[in-house]
């Protein structure tokens, strides 16, 4: 892979410049940013929203040593070394995060899981974690952004909000551009925003919902019964969802004579009363409407890789999160094999967490015990997390230092390319070390589930 860049020499030495950089602060993985480097340090990012610019320009090279041991540097052999060692003598394991990190070292982090049979979960079980649910029990009517770009003429934001969390998505992708089939952009578009508060997203839309809190199961189940013709009490449904039932007729008869309509979604949808029951209703009504039109949905993601680990662990298991393999078979169940359940229980006896601060926002039971047992952390910064692990390694940041691929929040993957390099090992060189040890020492011990007679091919 190769690095479109060209140099410059204003006052203070020669700058680098890196056109088509990939920003992976949030799932919108926008592909465009151009980076001005001097030396380790970006000093412009062109392009980036608010909440990229920051990310790039703060990024700074961490003054720590690649790994530590209980606190004291060591080697990055030696982190490997006690790693693996750590992780193959443990009954009940536990790996979590992911979402900061390249597919590449997704699938290594999978691998290991596997040999050391452990329950292997994403940060979506702590946000999307219903969607990924929902999206077994009913399917999903979907479409790329690209696609959206140039065909979307209605466009709702159900429980989400992304002038604050997605800045770019309404001028790249969803309201602003002109498209194919919207020439004119945003007036050849009709933009519904529904939510329990009156947000900055709310700002830009035609028309804002304001629906009961914890009412959304009620709202979308009015709107499949309204899709199929079905009278309603309008009593009845003003009370529990807190719009008169006109509202959401005038809004179903908008959906149905759209050319090509596009929900997004957030966490004000997922985390709320209902969580996947809330999301099948959603993805159950995207259905309905391609009855009478074509209509999509998709999940506002947060993260930026956090669908490739979704997309990762699902190849690899059949599952997207909360994978329990310690019988030598995938088994999916949220709430059992979820990594804040599992140690909230107390039941993990090692971790491995990548990419992620578990100590920083994880329930108090479940921060007591991951300090109590013997874990590994990964991460270019030092967190509480990395503080309190028995081995800490600090890695390079993706997507600045370090190349790959990540998934945008519609499944498409996009190349990285990084800035600079760091003096750091990637998570990706320090998780084959492991893998290759642990396989090491695991050769000689039959996994659970596996016959003997029937060992896993090498």
């Amino acid at each position: 892979m190769t690095t479109s860049s060209e140099t410059a020499k204003p006052a203070g030495g020669a700058v680098k410049i890196v056109k088509d950089a990939v920003c992976t602060f949030c799932g919108c993985v926008c592909d465009d940013i151009e980076l001005h480097v001097d030396g380790t340090k970006i000093v412009a990012a062109r392009r980036a929203c608010a909440l990229g610019t920051s990310w790039f320009l703060n990024h700074e090279i961490a003054d720590r040593a690649a790994c530590y041991l209980a606190g004291r540097p060591a080697t990055v052999e030696e982190g490997i070394e006690r790693a693996a060692q750590i992780l193959a003598g443990a009954k009940y394991p536990l790996i979590y995060g992911m979402s900061d990190t390249t597919v590449e070292s997704q699938r290594v982090i999978v691998a290991i899981g596997d040999w050391i049979g452990a329950s292997v979960d994403t940060t979506t079980s702590v946000c999307h974690g219903p969607s990924g649910m929902a999206f077994q029990g009913v399917g999903e009517v979907t479409a790329s952004l690209g696609e959206i770009r140039n065909r979307g003429d209605l466009i709702i934001f159900w429980g989400a909000n992304p002038a604050e969390s997605h800045p770019r998505h309404f001028t790249r992708y969803s309201l602003m551009p002109k498209g194919l089939f919207v020439p004119g952009g945003r007036k050849d578009r009709y933009c519904v925003l529904v939510d329990v508060r009156k947000t900055r997203s709310a700002r830009t839309a035609d028309q804002f919902i304001q629906i009961r809190p914890r009412g959304d199961f009620e709202a979308l189940w009015t709107l499949r019964a309204l899709a199929q013709g079905i009278s309603l009490d309008a009593r009845q449904v003003e009370r529990d969802t807190g719009q008169p039932l006109s509202v959401w007729q005038d809004l179903m008869n908008r959906m149905k004579a759209a050319k090509f309509g596009v929900i997004f979604f957030g966490m004000g949808l997922t985390m709320t009363r209902g969580k996947h029951a809330n999301t099948e209703a959603l993805l159950a009504l995207a259905r309905d409407l391609n009855k009478y039109t074509r209509f999509v949905v998709r999940a506002n993601r947060g993260h930026g890789n956090v669908s490739g680990a979704d997309n990762v662990v699902t190849w690899r298991t059949g599952f997207p999160f909360g994978v329990n393999l310690s019988r030598g078979y995938p088994r999916f169940n949220p709430g059992e094999y979820t990594a804040s359940d599992v140690l909230a229980r107390g039941e993990a006896d090692a971790a491995l967490i990548v990419a992620s601060d578990p100590l920083a926002n994880f329930s108090e039971p479940a921060r007591e015990h991951l300090k109590r047992i013997p874990y590994i952390a990964m991460d270019p910064k030092e967190t509480p997390t990395t503080r309190a692990a028995t081995v800490s390694f600090t890695v390079a940041a993706y997507g600045i230092n370090v190349a790959g691929t990540v998934y945008r929040m519609d499944d498409v993957p996009i190349v990285l390319r990084p800035a600079f390099e760091s003096p750091h090992p990637s998570d990706y060189v320090v998780l084959q070390g492991i893998e290759r040890r642990v396989r090491e020492l695991k050769a000689d011990v039959p996994l659970p589930g596996v016959h003997p007679a029937f060992p896993r091919p090498a």
